[in-house]
């Protein structure tokens, strides 16, 4: 396999953008070292965006990084300033790791 895209339905709140309430995300795109700059890329999103909209997904997201954002606003994707992102991590027990030392 020289590449592979992964992606990944989850429900929101229906809105006239998105009626069925169904967003996919864009969860990975991989593409081996030795198979690179052969356009195998394109062909594994444009075949998961596809698929993903016959199962009535119209709102798609995805983290890009610099490299790639060029090939995913080749198919529409826009920057958004309003992602954030946040990491939780808890120590077993469920208790939260001290930050002050």
């Amino acid at each position: 396999m020289a590449a592979c895209a992964l992606g990944l339905i989850h429900r929101v709140l229906p809105a006239p953008s998105y009626p069925w309430g169904l967003a996919g995300r864009v969860h990975v795109v991989a593409t081996r070292p030795d198979a690179r700059r052969r356009g195998y890329a394109r062909a594994v999103v444009r075949a998961l965006l596809d698929e993903l909209r016959t199962e009535h997904v119209t709102l798609f997201e995805l983290h890009a990084s610099q490299e790639a954002a060029p090939l995913y606003r080749e198919f529409g994707f826009a920057d958004s300033p309003a992602l954030m992102r946040m990491t939780h991590l808890e120590e077993p027990g469920g208790r939260l790791p001290d930050r002050r030392t």
